[in-house]
């Protein structure tokens, strides 16, 4: 069993107040849990409207179905164009 997490650094910037940051924030959390088989949590930033930190963790047999399932997760962070991914982690316990 490989357990894989990306922990990655976001900024929101048309964020105007934590509203707008939780609602942006809230359509990619569903969209990763409805789409992919992880689970993910905003870790840190919780009460700075332009900033987040996002916790991807996904466990698969095999390292290789692992790192495809945090990648395409990241990937779809990637598509939307109101938040941008700066630094990510990935970790493999």
């Amino acid at each position: 069993m490989i357990i894989g997490s990306a922990v990655c650094e976001c900024i929101i910037y048309d964020a105007h107040s934590l509203k707008d940051k939780r609602s942006v924030l809230q359509r990619i959390l569903t969209r990763l849990r409805q789409k992919f088989n992880v689970s993910v949590s905003e870790v840190d930033y919780q009460d700075v409207w332009q900033r987040t930190k996002i916790a991807i963790v996904v466990v698969t047999q095999a390292k290789v179905s692992t790192e495809q399932e945090l990648q395409n997760a990241l990937r779809l962070i990637d598509s939307f164009p109101e938040i941008e991914r700066t630094i990510t982690e990935i970790e493999w316990l």
